[in-house]
């Protein structure tokens, strides 16, 4: 099976994480996407309650019928109340599913901060990375494969924001996620 693995915060998922996922399973050909809602930010990050993450993750997910799974691995994993690196996620995947084909999909902020990760190299080695274009971003680093279009501008901080200040979130969530969030009270302090 040919997955693309989506990591990240998902703090909230918005609707450019949605357009993610239908461009990689029509334009790329994934078979699946699988979101990686972290559990623990790597880098001490504040984030709203996993559970809520995940939930959201699942409303997102929900109109591609099973094309888009989202995986709990990042509190299975052992230590799971502590950090995850993405190469101990990616390496937990690959041996839960020796058969699949993965490829790490990352925007264009990333592969100058890569190198830094844990472990980077023996990741290279583990997965295929497909960079998406995002605005702000144009530089392309050699070694990388970067999908042809650009996703649009919306941001996790930018939707916390003006969710903050009340002000409107339409076209920038999903209508499931944007109810749970409304529902739940979330990031309005």
């Amino acid at each position: 099976m040919n997955v693309a693995l989506l990591g990240g915060s998902f703090d909230p998922p918005h609707l450019a994480h949605q357009m993610i996922c239908l461009y990689l399973l029509e334009a790329e050909s994934f078979e699946q996407v699988w979101l990686l809602p972290c559990f623990r930010h790597a880098f001490g990050k504040t984030l709203a309650p996993f559970a809520d993450r995940l939930t959201m993750c699942r409303h997102l997910a929900r109109p591609f019928g099973g094309r888009v799974v989202v995986s709990e691995i990042e509190r299975e994993l052992p230590g799971g109340e502590g950090v995850n690196r993405t190469v101990d996620t990616v390496a937990a995947l690959k041996a839960q599913n020796p058969s699949a084909r993965f490829t790490f999909v990352v925007g264009s902020d990333i592969p100058a901060q890569a190198p830094a990760w844990k472990d980077f190299d023996r990741l290279r080695g583990m997965v295929e990375f497909l960079v998406l274009r995002r605005p702000g971003y144009d530089e392309e680093l050699l070694g990388w494969s970067y999908a042809p279009v650009a996703m649009p501008d919306v941001s996790s901080t930018g939707v916390r924001e003006r969710i903050r200040r009340n002000d409107s979130v339409r076209g920038l969530l999903p209508a499931a996620v944007a109810s749970f969030i409304e529902e739940h009270k979330l990031y309005r302090t």
